[in-house]
């Protein structure tokens, strides 16, 4: 199991995650939108279980379901680590 550890790397990706969600032709119509695609699974992540790496799984999951990252962000994001449990 490689896990990434440490919050910096956690709000890297969170930061990240939300400046792309932000980014793009037009803005979300309203919160309910956009937080349907970022979700709220990042609130208390710090990165440094396996339960917090789920959470960052299940926002890019959202992220890439919403073509806010490329199908090549996503794919090297699952290349990053294993996680299970």
């Amino acid at each position: 199991m490689k896990l990434r550890t440490g919050p910096g790397k956690s709000a890297s990706l969170t930061i990240l995650a939300l400046m792309l969600a932000g980014c793009g032709t037009s803005a979300p119509k309203n919160v309910t939108g956009l937080r349907s695609v970022v979700g709220t699974d990042l609130v208390g992540a710090r990165g440094t279980t396996a339960a917090d790496q789920r959470k960052i799984d299940r926002t890019v999951v959202g992220l890439c379901a919403a073509n806010v990252w490329t199908n090549r962000d996503c794919v090297r994001h699952g290349d990053h680590h294993d996680v299970s449990g």
